[in-house]
């Protein structure tokens, strides 16, 4: 189909479904773009209802291709903790966590762990008879699923530990295990034990029930993948699939980890967080014909209607940016058909006055083609540049999850600058100089980089909203996956305290960040002729430059953290994104909060 002039003087979302939501207007440059002409309209799609709950995403969006996402709720799984005896317990399947040392056996070949001696004296031998069969010894990876008589349970299921069961890992490989065994069974019910609970201290066993409940990431055959527990490791984004698959799993016993409030409190977080991760996934999944930078903002301010007792959204269109002299975030937009919005929501506690005001900046390039230096070439990915707005996904993750937690004593401001980065005649040229919102000027030598041209105005207007630390995150550079694999996303930041503070909340979540040098003399190769600086350096050392080009548009009294998490944004075994960097942002949101 040729395609034909369109003049574009503005862009209407409407949104029929969802009437207590606003429409957006954004104002656009008049001008003539070749393009197709495009009818925006609202769709549902799962996040949102009309009534402001949270129930499914709403969805105004372009009708390119004619794909309507179906409306698939996450799954909803109920957690309790209990005391029951495990040969008593009925149900699908009750699945044991074990260490190498659990499978020890006495002289008689009896084992000697308490729990699994039990179980074996019920199943009158069987269950050592069995694993021996299976050659199952608790090595960490090894699961084992055994249709027995004589339990309550349907069958029973031995989860290898490793060595140690006390460890983080430990604990969320078997929620993988639990949620594989699940699918595999088409279970509706699963217990949880653990066989060596009883020697686990009160923060082992809350950290047990964390990752059962909830899930962090990990490495799997060298590609980054959820380490599922239940709720994550049973969720399949199915949406734009003719044919989905529902949900057996309804109900998860947790046994012999304790109970009481504090246990309850920590498996509702686990729930809290693991829906931030959902929605997350979903929003880096969502194709760019669907998930327009007017869709992205929609979906932000949802999440401000939803929870407007402490939240509020501002979302800036074209001209507002204008006024703010957001130059080079404008410049990326430019050749969009499809307008940018600036994103800003705030979470303030009910409590009063907070102590300590935070940011979280998410890169949010919906979709990336490479401007006019376009990506071309094997390994390029320019068909998953619809991922490049997975900073702007972590940080709206993050904001969903904090929404219900409500942690005390703390302001958080997320801040997304959305646009795409397209060609056309009124597109940015490689050579073209633009001017940020804090007056720096910026040769622009490659309009592939152009992520660091939208953080740059972003962490501008961060910095002005009068925070003291400010994270950022970005699938920035290519140089940082060739550096770090993957699985791991690097960390640059010239402050240690703030580095310090956000490694520890990865180890809690379970999120591998590695800290990479912010080494000064690179900045050698970002100095321009004729401008102050341009927006890349060689090829050498990319993804520091990188973290010193935004170095440049942070107040000097403000703490700033870069996160570059190119490699584990996408699970590519699974063709599927991970939700990376929502758990590790809520968990520093809350190591900051009173």
């Amino acid at each position: 189909m040729a395609a034909r002039v369109v003049s574009l003087a503005s862009v209407f979302l409407t949104s029929s479904s969802s009437p207590a939501y606003p429409s957006f207007y954004s104002s656009h440059l008049l001008r003539q773009i070749p393009c197709f002409a495009l009818t925006l309209t609202a769709k549902s799609f799962p996040g949102f209802s009309s009534s402001g709950r949270v129930m499914s995403h709403t969805v105004a969006m372009a009708n390119l291709g004619l794909t309507l996402p179906s409306i698939i709720e996450p799954p909803k799984i109920s957690f309790s903790a209990k005391d029951t005896d495990v040969v008593e317990w009925k149900g699908d399947i009750l699945t044991v966590g074990v260490t190498e040392k659990d499978m020890g056996k006495d002289e008689n070949s009896k084992f000697q762990n308490p729990i699994l001696k039990k179980l074996d004296a019920q199943l009158n031998g069987l269950l050592a008879e069995a694993s021996l069969e299976e050659d199952f010894t608790g090595k960490a990876g090894q699961s084992v699923v055994l249709r027995l008589p004589g339990l309550g349970s349907k069958r029973i299921s031995l989860i290898g530990l490793g060595q140690s069961g006390v460890a983080a890992p430990a604990f969320r490989s078997l929620g993988e295990a639990v949620a594989a065994a699940a699918k595999a069974a088409k279970a509706s019910n699963v217990a949880v034990v653990l066989a060596d609970s009883e020697g686990l201290s009160k923060e082992s066993r809350l950290a047990a029930a964390y990752a059962i409940a909830s899930g962090t990431t990990k490495k799997i055959d060298e590609t980054p993948n959820p380490s599922e527990s239940t709720v994550l490791g049973i969720h399949e984004d199915n949406r734009y699939k003719s044919e989905t698959k529902k949900t057996t799993l309804k109900a998860i016993d947790i046994i012999g980890l304790g109970t009481g409030p504090e246990l309850e409190k920590k498996i509702k977080y686990a729930e809290e967080v693991s829906s931030g991760i959902i929605f997350g996934r979903e929003l880096v999944n969502s194709p760019a014909n669907v998930l327009t930078p007017a869709v992205l903002a929609e979906e932000a301010s949802k999440i401000a209607s939803a929870y407007s007792d402490v939240f509020s959204s501002t979302i800036l269109d074209v001209e507002q940016c204008k006024e703010l002299k957001m130059g080079s975030y404008l410049g990326v937009a430019a050749a969009s058909a499809n307008p940018p919005h600036f994103i800003h929501l705030c979470y303030k506690p009910l409590d009063g006055p907070a102590k300590v005001k935070l940011a979280l900046v998410g890169k949010g390039l919906t979709f990336d083609s490479g401007g006019y230096n376009i990506k071309t070439g094997p390994g390029c990915l320019i068909e998953l540049m619809k991922f490049d707005m997975g900073g702007s996904a972590a940080v709206l993750g993050a904001a969903k999850a904090i929404a219900q937690i409500r942690p005390p004593g703390v302001e958080v401001h997320f801040i997304v600058a959305a646009c795409e980065n397209m060609i056309s005649g009124a597109g940015m040229r490689p050579g073209d100089i633009v001017t940020a919102s804090n007056g720096k000027t910026i040769e622009v030598n490659n309009t592939d980089a152009e992520g660091r041209l939208t953080l740059a105005d972003a962490l501008v207007y961060a910095c002005n909203q009068g925070v003291e630390k400010i994270v950022d995150l970005a699938t920035l550079t290519g140089a940082c996956i060739v550096a770090l694999g993957p699985s791991i996303a690097g960390v640059f930041t010239p402050n240690d305290d703030l580095a310090k503070e956000v490694l520890a909340a990865s180890e809690i979540s379970g999120e591998k960040l590695w800290r990479m040098p912010l080494e000064e003399s690179y900045w050698e190769s970002m100095k321009s002729g004729v401008a102050d600086m341009v927006n890349t350096g060689g090829r050498q050392g990319g993804a520091i430059t990188a973290a010193l080009f935004l170095k440049q548009f942070v107040d000097d009294k403000v703490q700033w953290m870069h996160i570059d998490m190119a490699g584990p944004v996408w699970n590519d075994k699974r063709k599927s994104a991970t939700g990376f960097g929502i758990p590790t942002l809520v968990e520093w949101v809350l190591k900051n909060s009173s």
